[in-house]
């Protein structure tokens, strides 16, 4: 059954359930943090860093779906609402909301 979501308040209990794996959280961490690097890179040193943004992004995200979660990224479904789920959880385990 498909889930429907109103708002990002439902979607976003539904978004940690889906990256219940530490690891997978991980490579979402590490993913965030190099879309973050690259950035700066894209605005300090050359413009075609930013290419690399979502490479870095969704490549370590996927990743940690495909082999630690073994589920389907839930951006394929829910596309910004993942997308703003990325950066909560981000927030979240800086914060030590979310254990990684």
């Amino acid at each position: 059954m498909s889930e429907s979501f109103s708002s990002f308040r439902e979607f976003y209990p539904y978004y940690l359930a889906e990256h219940a794996d530490t690891n997978c959280r991980r490579m979402h961490f590490i993913g965030s943090w190099l879309v973050l690097v690259a950035l700066a890179a894209g605005i300090l040193v050359s413009p075609w860093w930013l290419l690399a943004m979502p490479v870095a992004g969704y490549g370590f995200a996927w990743l940690g779906h495909f082999i630690f979660e073994k589920n389907r990224p839930a951006t394929f479904k829910y596309p910004l609402y993942s997308l703003a789920g990325d950066w909560v959880m981000f927030a979240d385990i800086l914060r030590g909301r979310v254990k990684v």
